[in-house]
């Protein structure tokens, strides 16, 4: 019982954590792009909400763009003078880093100054926690502790997912050792074989050499 205690414990741990940043994003002007970029890794299928709080600053445009650095440079969100609080829901396509970038442009009529910058808070809510867990107990009628273990249920789903990636990619890894192994093997084999072939090809060549001289029988 302590064991089974002790694991839920460690799941509603797990299930609170929110990953969550502040910073101050300096306003440049027009002609010089410069982005401010904050990246996470997230498996694919997976349910992302980005909660983008702006703070107060005048003269200012604060852009959002969300992508992933995979082959396919998918795009999630793209969002133009944003300001107070904003929401941005996707659902991931593939397994990538996927980077929230910011830029904060000033107008054209005002010289750059450290004075002139905005508060950004991000959050970024990933598989369990991005889901509205209330919303989700008013439309079907849980009770708090069926909310809860619904919850639980999707960490634990979330937990199982990645612990089959991990296997899936360990097993990637060890075919491909194996594979290099493999080819290192025959490179090796291969390349005695040249020797030798080139070693007894040498003793002919000298001896014939030798006997053309008269320096040998």
């Amino acid at each position: 019982m302590t064991r089974y205690s002790t694991l839920l414990f460690i799941l509603l741990i797990i299930s609170n954590v929110v990953w969550g940043i502040k910073f101050d994003l300096a306003a440049t002007p027009s002609n010089i792009v410069a982005r401010k970029c904050i990246s996470q890794y997230v498996s694919t299928g997976t349910l992302v909400v980005v909660t983008i709080k702006v703070g107060f600053g005048y003269n200012q445009r604060v852009d959002v763009e969300i992508t992933d650095n995979s082959s396919a440079h998918n795009e999630y969100g793209r969002k133009r003078d944003i300001d107070g609080e904003t929401r941005m829901p996707f659902t991931t396509h593939t397994d990538a880093d996927v980077s929230v970038c910011f830029t904060n442009t000033l107008d054209d009529e005002f010289r750059p100054d450290p004075k002139y910058h905005r508060t950004i808070d991000l959050d970024i809510d990933v598989g369990a926690e991005a889901i509205d867990y209330n919303a989700l107990a008013k439309a079907e009628k849980l009770k708090p502790i069926e909310a809860e273990l619904r919850k639980l249920e999707q960490v634990v789903q979330e937990i199982v997912d990645e612990m089959e990636y991990l296997r899936r990619r360990e097993a990637r890894m060890r075919d491909t050792n194996e594979s290099t192994n493999e080819r290192v093997k025959w490179f090796s084999l291969g390349s005695v074989f040249v020797l030798l072939g080139l070693g007894g090809w040498q003793i002919l060549y000298l001896k014939k050499f030798f006997q053309k001289k008269r320096l040998i029988d």
